[in-house]
């Protein structure tokens, strides 16, 4: 098994776009080709579109794009400006005289960090798109989808800190298998091969990490107004060969990535939501690829932590310490 970059996984390019002022982005994951995809959706409030489609029981399509925005629902638009990019292109089902692609879109909740009214639109989805397809662009920090991401937000935004998508993939032997995350996290964030914690909730001095588990236990009573400025969202890529039903499953297996590297993670506060694309005809063991997206994915959150820069008024990881 050898690290390989996630770029490295052919049929699939990622082109990511940002407003700074608005501090919200689009990550458009597109394969001219097509990509089975399945998604396993854990959290409570996920934003996102399309999802009928990778129902196990619908009819199987190749999809032409996944998108991952800000926004939360708002930013939901974003993935219009995709469709019309590839429909430009030629890329989706010929329906005679019409191309239609297929895109479905998961969105974070970014909307109180940036610039007011600030959000994904169809504009943003569109240049997204066209970089995966002249030139792909992708880099872990605080870039597209992630340009926004904070974590560790129990108590609010006033002590949570500043994260951003990171990404992670391995080959063992033809198989590759990868993950992009974009870490808006409710809970904190540990480096999963040590158990250390290396995001999250600050105590009041913004100095020293404070302790989000703890939190949780003052909740004894249900909060109707709980903050849900959160959910963690992933994409695990693979060459193996793999229809919608089985990449359900990987994709559910891939959770456990999430469920190792935050606490708490997956509820009523969060979105989160693994989708799981099978780009190549790589025959491979399901069960061996599932379990590899829970690594790949621990690995991309840690990776997400580390490149991420302070901003906004929040402290990454790099400068707490």
């Amino acid at each position: 098994m050898k690290e390989i970059s996630i770029t490295e996984i052919e049929n699939i390019a990622i082109g990511q776009v940002e407003d700074v002022e608005g501090a919200t982005g689009c990550t458009a994951f597109i394969s001219k080709e097509g990509m089975s995809v399945g998604m396993d959706v854990r959290g409570g409030g996920p934003a996102s579109r399309e999802s009928g489609l990778l129902d196990p029981l619908t009819q199987e399509h190749d999809l032409h794009g996944v998108v991952l925005a800000g926004g939360s629902a708002y930013g939901l638009q974003a993935s219009g400006g995709v469709l019309k990019c590839l429909e430009e292109r030629g890329i989706g089902y010929d329906v005679g005289g019409s191309i239609v692609p297929l895109v479905v879109q998961s969105d974070i909740f970014d909307i109180k960090i940036g610039k007011p009214g600030i959000r994904p639109d169809e504009e943003m989805g569109y240049r997204a798109a066209e970089m995966a397809l002249d030139s792909p662009n992708y880099r872990d920090g605080i870039y597209g989808a992630g340009c926004g991401a904070t974590v560790g937000k129990i108590r609010g935004m006033d002590t949570c800190m500043k994260s951003g998508v990171g990404s992670y993939a391995i080959q063992i032997g033809n198989l590759k298998i990868g993950a992009v995350v974009v870490v808006n996290a409710w809970g904190d964030v540990f480096n999963w091969r040590t158990g250390e914690k290396i995001a999250g909730l600050l105590n009041e001095d913004k100095k020293s990490f404070g302790d989000s588990m703890k939190e949780l236990q003052t909740l004894v009573k249900d909060v109707e107004n709980k903050f849900t400025g959160n959910t963690t969202l992933g994409v695990v890529i693979t060459n193996g060969k793999f229809d919608k039903r089985k990449l359900c499953k990987i994709a559910g297996m891939g959770q456990d990535g999430l469920a190792r590297s935050i606490r708490p993670v997956h509820t009523s506060a969060d979105g989160d939501t693994v989708y799981a694309v099978s780009v190549g005809d790589v025959e491979a063991d399901q069960d061996l690829v599932g379990t590899m997206a829970a690594e790949v994915i621990s690995e991309a959150i840690t990776r997400a932590i580390e490149k991420a820069e302070s901003a906004y008024g929040h402290t990454a990881a790099r400068d707490l310490f």
